[in-house]
């Protein structure tokens, strides 16, 4: 799956938790945090920011 996100868009979105920002993992089709560990997905091209959605990384 193979996700994009405008850039303006990309650059003004933040993690729900964390409050930092959001770098896009087109491969994988999620926005995630570095800060937080979460991962969240995008679903039909829209950004799905909720923590109890999100998916915990590394």
């Amino acid at each position: 799956m193979s996700a994009k996100i405008d850039e303006w868009l990309l650059e003004i979105l933040a993690c729900p938790k964390s409050k930092k920002p959001l770098r896009l993992d087109a491969e994988a089709g999620e926005l995630v945090c570095d800060e937080s560990g979460l991962a969240y997905p995008i679903r039909d091209g829209i950004p799905v920011l909720l923590v109890d959605e999100a998916r915990e990384i590394g």
